[in-house]
């Protein structure tokens, strides 16, 4: 059987970022998102989606650093490898923020997507965290 390479794992990062990336541009309106910010001010709904657009932003940096860089990310370099230790700890912290402080019953709403979601978030810090402890040689 053939073998991933820690370097073609990377490459799955990637992919696994681009999904969130892609999933984050339906999910406003699969969360009904409009609706929920309809009584809140007007300055508090722009710093949402702000933040929301950031985010965004920077899980597509990410993504994007798994697809250019997979080598360095591999842990070729130190920064590579700093960067690694540093997505997996953003990752593994989502994780926490999806088990502990999300409201359940919305989860169980979307059972399916959140099953998908947590799973994609285990792969990255799995992939990310096997990069930071075991780099390339």
């Amino acid at each position: 059987m053939n073998t991933l390479t820690i370097g073609q794992l990377m490459w799955v990062a990637g992919g696994i970022q681009a999904g969130i990336v892609f999933v984050n541009f339906l999910l406003p309106r699969k969360l009904r998102v409009r609706e929920g910010l309809v009584h809140v001010p007007v300055l508090l709904k722009q710093v949402f989606y702000v933040h929301w657009l950031y985010i965004v932003i920077v899980v597509g940096l990410f993504g994007a650093l798994c697809f250019g860089f997979a080598r360095e990310l591999s842990g070729a370099s130190p920064l590579g490898r700093f960067l690694s230790a540093f997505m997996a700890a953003f990752w593994l912290l989502r994780i926490c923020l999806q088990w502990f402080y999300y409201d359940s019953a919305t989860m169980r709403q979307h059972k399916v997507l959140y099953a998908l979601y947590t799973c994609s978030l285990v792969a990255l810090v799995g992939i990310l965290g096997w990069a930071t402890v075991r780099p390339l040689k």
